[in-house]
């Protein structure tokens, strides 16, 4: 029996699980007040986790909000705050509570003893969505990593649930069953067979993108915060049917397909999953993989919800994401990305249209992916930002030649073309790459 959000047994069989979110806010330190990459308002940060929680089917039927004053190691809330959850969950039969913080092993269990339900944590939560949203063979796999990781340290308070018939994570077994079986030796060495195979996704990952380079198409890559409409612009560029929903992490396996620009370029527009505030250390390393192809891009689309109360801030945490990823010895993103990124602000129309959006940020591209207005600017933004990386060539071949003249076509864009009965001249814009790879057919 695999334990479900949405089959609960206390709202019966087939109706959503009633929930509650807590969201235990720590105030933001003077320092922090007005820095958007700072700690949010403590109702935008609850709206998020709610959006959270009611993507996965459960019903909403309590929210609270909980200043900190001190973290206690029991319970991480204090005595009262918990007496006064208890009474309010009581009242609202909720059957799980989603609590929007880092919880560790003992106070989920000291939690789930004092109000008699389930508790989850804010990595909890995540991994949940993530589980059921994964479709490729690669989502799966970094899921359940990222799940084994989180899962290593609970195995105790998972034993002292199987009485109830509630389990964690489908990946490990029905209660009751497997999962009484399972120790840390077992878990271990699953996750070192998932690490290998995630390792060969990575080499997969790597030949094809070697194998594209031979084509070679550059490659455009869709990065932001979850919900911020990523998967509607794939979409409305490429005539694609990727799911597309409003809801958070409606898309976790990344997407690619080509699209022709203005100039008449062929590139491989690539969709990717969404970034999230705080997101979970197991979910940064077992997703490395996914974020792999936005390293390799030649162009980082970075698409901002530009009508979202808190957007200042999402676009921190994008920012700091990416900043993560060219740090340290295993760095996958290099030092020059930041002249790589192209800033969209998607949802225009909930402001007033992509003019008046454009004027307060005119260094972005303002777009509507629901209506398609500025998506010809976006278009052509792209082809600029690309171009510029390009080199422009003067070759003379003789008509003959046609396989050199078919080649410079395929993999450049031919400015001039002069035909005489001896020669065929072209000015063709290439990229570095190709240049020296068209050069070096001479030398063969």
């Amino acid at each position: 029996m695999r334990w479900s959000l949405t089959a609960g047994t206390e709202s019966g069989a087939g109706r959503p699980t009633r929930a509650a979110v807590i969201l235990p806010f720590e105030k933001p330190t003077r320092s922090a007040i007005g820095d958007a990459g700072g700690k949010r308002a403590a109702e935008a940060r609850l709206a998020e986790a709610i959006g959270l929680a009611a993507s996965i089917g459960v019903a909403i039927v309590h929210s609270a909000i909980h200043p900190l004053r001190e973290k206690r190691p029991a319970t991480l809330m204090g005595e009262g705050q918990v007496e006064i959850e208890k009474k309010a969950l009581q009242d609202q039969q909720v059957g799980v509570v989603v609590v929007d913080a880092a919880l560790s092993p003992v106070q989920q269990r000291n939690l789930e003893r004092a109000w008699g339900c389930k508790v989850i944590d804010r990595t909890g939560l995540i991994l949940e969505i993530f589980g059921e949203r994964a479709r490729t063979r690669e989502g799966s796999l970094q899921v359940e990593l990222a799940h084994l990781e989180y899962q290593r340290t609970r195995l105790v308070r998972s034993w002292t649930h199987l009485e109830r018939q509630r389990g964690g994570f489908g990946f490990l077994g029905g209660p009751g069953e497997s999962q009484i079986e399972i120790d840390r030796r077992l878990i271990g060495d699953r996750i070192v067979r998932l690490k290998r195979e995630l390792d060969q996704v990575r080499r997969t990952r790597g030949l094809h993108r070697r194998a594209r380079e031979r084509v070679p198409y550059p490659v455009v890559a869709l990065v932001g915060y979850t919900n911020a409409g990523k998967s509607t612009l794939f979409n409305a560029l490429t005539g694609a049917g990727v799911y597309a929903q409003d809801q958070l992490f409606a898309t976790l396996d990344p997407t690619m397909r080509a699209i022709k620009l203005p100039s008449g370029r062929n590139v491989i527009l690539s969709d990717t999953v969404g970034f999230i505030s705080d997101l979970p250390t197991q979910l940064v390393e077992a997703f490395r993989a996914t974020l792999e192809e936005v390293a390799a891009a030649d162009l980082i689309l970075h698409v901002r919800d530009i009508a979202h109360p808190d957007s200042a801030a999402q676009r921190a945490d994008v920012l700091g994401v990416l900043e993560a990823m060219a740090e340290g010895d295993d760095a996958t993103l290099d030092e020059a990305w930041p002249d790589r990124v192209l800033e969209v602000l998607n949802k225009a129309d909930l402001l007033g249209g992509i003019d008046s959006v454009e004027r307060r940020s005119p260094d972005a591209v303002a777009v509507s992916a629901l209506t398609g207005e500025g998506l010809p600017a976006l278009r052509a933004a792209i082809d600029a930002r690309l171009s510029a990386q390009l080199v422009v060539l003067d070759v003379a071949l003789p008509p003959s030649d046609g396989a050199a003249i078919a080649w410079l076509h395929a993999h450049g864009e031919v400015l001039e073309r002069q035909d005489s009965e001896d020669q065929v001249r072209l000015k063709v814009r290439l990229s570095p790459m190709d240049r020296a790879r068209f050069e070096s057919r001479g030398q063969k």
